[in-house]
């Protein structure tokens, strides 16, 4: 077991996602940052699907119960092994009675903690995601114990990787989304032409934008979303579905991120900027 002494402001457990439920209103779930997930769970030799620690802005203290690997991932976060700085994408080995401990905040939003084999919740609809209609819990409590199997024959064969930073990009590609072409000149204009920042509004259902762009009064069925669909409010508002978003909505779909910018959003907080390229 890995046992939470801190949880910090928001640790979950997630994998790639909760995938085959949208008919039924299921969302997907999953991490925020696949990109970064994946990376971890590739030094490790897990599968991708393997589940990880989501830390969101300030992190953990955790005790492990058993000896294995791991690997930090995503956001970059002041943290020590046993009071020893650790790094991203690096493996550690860790034993019975070592303390991971997660201090400062330094860039981005979201950090990951992979665990060689993943950690073993209880998988619910075929995924181990939090997600409180489905699991009855949202994010990890003081005192909490997360399982996994402890491995001490793994021989990595890659112990480290240097990987190019997303962190500090801004500029997020998107689709064309299917209300796209309702957009008029001045609107496009807007959209296209200058930075919006990010409100704090922003969770792991959507992000909203502080900037306004001129609304669209249209009036619509409620119809299909995905993680990354850009929404257009009649009074201008952009909002930005995120993995654990509504599988349907009324508001004009007008841009659909692409993956990339999708783990490029996750990691920004209250003011960063950001911006569109149509691709």
């Amino acid at each position: 077991m890995l046992k939470v002494l801190k949880s910090g402001f928001y640790t979950s457990v997630q994998d790639l996602g909760r995938f085959g439920y949208r008919n039924k209103g299921v969302p997907v779930s999953g991490v925020m940052d696949h990109i970064s997930v994946k990376k971890a769970n590739s030094l490790l030799e897990n599968k991708d699907t393997d589940a990880v620690l989501e830390i969101t802005m300030t992190g953990p203290t955790l005790i492990f119960e058993k000896s294995t690997f791991i690997v930090l991932a995503g956001a970059s976060m002041s943290v020590t092994l046993n009071n020893e700085p650790v790094r991203n994408y690096k493996i550690y080995e860790v034993h019975e009675g070592d303390i991971l401990s997660y201090g400062k905040l330094n860039k981005g939003f979201r950090a990951y903690l992979a665990i060689k084999g993943g950690f073993m919740t209880d998988p619910v609809l075929s995924s181990r995601s939090f997600y409180v209609p489905i699991n009855q819990v949202n994010r990890l409590k003081d005192g909490d114990n997360i399982p996994y199997d402890g491995n001490n024959d793994f021989t990595p064969k890659i112990s480290e990787i240097k990987t190019d930073s997303f962190l500090e990009e801004t500029i997020l590609e998107v689709y064309k989304a299917p209300e796209f072409d309702l957009l008029d000149d001045r609107q496009l204009e807007s959209l296209f032409s200058k930075d919006f920042s990010i409100s704090k509004q922003n969770n792991r259902m959507a992000y909203q934008l502080k900037e306004n762009i001129v609304g669209l009064e249209y009036s619509m069925l409620t119809s299909a979303t995905l993680p990354g669909t850009v929404q257009l409010t009649p009074s201008g508002r952009l909002i930005v579905l995120m993995k654990d978003g509504q599988t349907t909505g009324g508001y004009p779909r007008i841009l659909q991120l692409s993956d990339k910018a999708i783990s490029i959003l996750a990691q920004k907080r209250e003011g960063n900027n950001v911006s569109f390229k149509l691709i």
